[in-house]
């Protein structure tokens, strides 16, 4: 999942302007009108719905799993919202079964998941230790998704770094960690490349570089301004290449499989479509973010503006060289073409305009090197985390964006989703239904475009754990009660609206997709009645705990007693009001 924008002026500066402006600055050089285009996307169009290993699994020292720096950073008092952990999370370590099944109700093309490292290496250097048990897993999972015709998509690294690599080496601060990375990689490919066709070596690494190597909100949590993000970039570069080498010349003609990359997008739009220096700083804004890594992968280099404001910032800052490092010949030519398909991973936009940042040794950071400002329209909705605007048309853009400047490459959206941060249960979520409906639709548009868009990941499948903000904010299809030691599934009525979207590959014609929400909202007032009596008895046996044990806090009664009654007193009343207006209706 995508960090919170990191930028707090993007919080507190919020702009009412005329969305129509920003209807006439057009990188499609097509018509980009708001209203909703009917039709079905190509044949064979993969749809799917994802998750990562330390936000599901659980199971975090079980089974000769090593230590990763997300349980380490997470077991710190202060680090992440509640003191919450993935020590459990989902359980999907023990409910493969039921969550392939899952996936199956929902008729999906394709899941995908990441890979533990520490898990199958539990201290990330392959001569030390292979765990077998974590092979099995894996084994087990990718196994189960072929026999329900559910193509397994894999990623490598979805942020959670063995430990050891971290406190032996400096994990991606250290050049090292590339060999390390490919040792891993080949495992994976050796015990699961015969079923595995799908590799995407990093998941979103400017969330990696920034969050964990110079804000500190991510684990490894260091804050390493100026320095830390560019660095660990620069490795987790030539380590994505290594590995894509290392399958091409190893692997690929054995398997026939491909190996790329997922990064993230946010679209920047220009606050003013008039002013040369906001249109310059939206680009900017795109290149400092998904083209840090995708100009290198697909032309072998930095992007020049990188390279020119950064290199001026630490020039007027006295240093001797550029804080953004160089790749020589050599490696410019061996990164350049490393990417079979390229994964997207979108949730929002900004508004954006030029802010000069002056350039002081001690304030030197990513965000003062772009030397721009992240906005936000009042109007744009936000259920859920506060980061997470739904502009929906700003998907269409960046689609067309990366057509534009990597050579039309072969697209998989690989996250796409929205979250809600509610106190009281509501399965049925209306809002990501819309979210839903308009940015799917927006893709739709894209692939009329003419890119070349070949799956859709809705993100994700479950309810999970949200990094640094723990539990509070859901982004699940599936409702998840972490409350329950068995942590059961619900259905929210999104899985429904998605389960006809793939159905009709599309959206047929507008009286079809009309009935869609109704019959969705209908569904999901069933499964708001047995959460509520779930929570019900959960509640009962709280209070013959508590009865039975004097010893227990307020504070514990609280949160165990009064904050389930009131949530299920919310999930009552609306089942009860939902249930009168569809009699209503009828």
């Amino acid at each position: 999942m995508l960090p919170r924008c990191a930028a707090p002026v993007c919080h507190v500066l919020l702009l009412v302007l005329c969305l129509s402006a920003a209807e006439d600055f057009d990188w499609t050089k097509n018509d980009r009108s708001s209203s909703f285009y009917y039709g079905t996307f190509p044949t064979g169009f993969s749809w799917g719905a994802g998750s990562s290993a330390y936000q599901t699994e659980g199971a975090w020292d079980k089974d000769g799993k090593g230590l990763s720096i997300w349980d380490v950073f997470s077991h710190k008092k202060g680090r992440v919202l509640r003191n919450d952990t993935g020590d459990s999370s989902c359980e999907g370590y023990y409910k493969v079964k039921d969550d392939v099944s899952l996936m199956n109700e929902l008729k999906l093309n394709h899941y995908r998941f990441s890979i533990s490292w520490p898990r199958i290496i539990p201290t990330g250097i392959k001569s030390d230790h292979i765990n077998e048990k974590g092979i099995q897993y894996y084994n087990e999972l990718i196994d189960h998704l072929l026999e329900n015709k559910i193509t397994p998509i894999v990623t490598l690294y979805h942020w959670d770094l063995p430990q050891v690599l971290q406190e032996k080496y400096g994990g991606w601060q250290n050049v090292s960690i590339v060999n390390h990375f490919n040792d891993f990689a080949s495992l994976c490919f050796e015990k699961f490349g015969n079923r595995v066709k799908y590799w995407i070596t990093f998941n979103n690494p400017w969330s990696v570089a920034v969050e964990g190597y110079e804000t500190g909100e991510h684990a490894p949590g260091l804050k390493m301004r100026g320095t830390g993000a560019y660095r660990t970039a620069h490795n987790i570069i030539k380590a994505h290449a290594k590995v894509w080498h290392t399958y091409d010349t190893q692997w690929r003609g054995r398997q026939k499989g491909l190996v790329g990359i997922s990064l993230s997008g946010e679209w920047g739009e220009p606050v003013d479509i008039n002013n040369q220096k906001d249109i310059e700083a939206a680009e900017r804004y795109v290149q400092f973010y998904l083209g840090w890594f995708a100009t290198p992968i697909f032309h072998g280099d930095y992007p020049q503006v990188m390279k020119d404001y950064i290199g001026k910032k630490s020039t007027q800052q006295g240093l001797g060289s550029s804080r953004l490092p160089s790749f020589s010949s050599q490696e410019k030519s061996y990164i350049k073409g490393t990417c079979d398909f390229l994964g997207i991973g979108h949730f929002t936009t900004r508004y954006i305009t030029q802010k000069n940042y002056p350039a002081s040794r001690g304030g030197a950071s990513f965000f003062t090197d772009r030397d721009l400002a992240e906005l936000v329209d009042p109007r744009w909705p936000d259920p859920g985390s506060e980061w997470l605007y739904s502009v929906p048309w700003g998907f269409r853009r960046l689609l067309n964006f990366v057509k534009a400047q990597y050579g039309n490459p072969m697209l998989y959206v690989t996250e796409n989703g929205v979250s809600e941060k509610m106190q009281c249960t509501e399965l049925c979520d209306d809002w990501r239904i819309k979210y839903y409906r308009d940015y799917i639709n927006e893709m739709l548009k894209a692939i009329k475009d003419g890119v070349n868009v070949r799956g859709y990941t809705a993100w994700s499948l479950l309810d999970k754990f949200e990094w640094d903000e723990g539990y509070s904010e859901r982004f699940g299809l599936y409702y998840v009660d972490f409350r329950s030691k068995n942590k059961p599934r619900y259905p929210k009525a999104s899985v429904q609206y998605y389960k006809r979207i793939i159905s009709s590959n599309g959206f047929p014609n507008q009286r079809e997709v009309e009935t869609w929400k109704r019959r969705a909202t209908e569904t999901c007032s069933s499964s708001n009645q047995l959460l509520a009596a779930e929570e019900q008895r959960s509640t009962a046996a709280n209070i013959l705990r508590l009865i039975h044990d004097p010893l227990t806090s307020h504070m514990e009664m609280v949160t165990e007693i009064v904050v389930p009654t009131v949530c299920t007193l919310c999930i009552l009343l609306s089942a009860v009001f939902l249930m009168f207006l569809l009699r209503r209706r009828n």
